[in-house]
């Protein structure tokens, strides 16, 4: 992989806010308290995402249905 196709896969806080609908800010408070487990790296002051990592991300959001989410609690 070249140093172009490399740098194509980082992903912007802005670029990553906008593939999930969220302000930038929103991820920088996930990143502070850990809401969602989105691997990112820091090179310098700079704060980036692999573009794997996000498709990761969205992947796991996916639900078949809510009753899901409920399974197991004692009522």
């Amino acid at each position: 992989m070249n140093q172009k196709t490399s740098q194509e896969n980082l992903l912007t806080p802005v670029q990553v806010a906008e593939l999930l609908g969220v302000s930038s800010g929103t991820l920088a408070v996930w990143r502070s308290n850990g809401t969602c487990q989105i691997p990112y790296m820091k090179i310098g002051r700079c704060v980036r995402y692999k573009r794997s990592a996000i498709d990761s991300f969205m992947n796991q959001q996916t639900h078949l249905h809510t009753h899901l989410k409920s399974v197991g609690v004692v009522k």
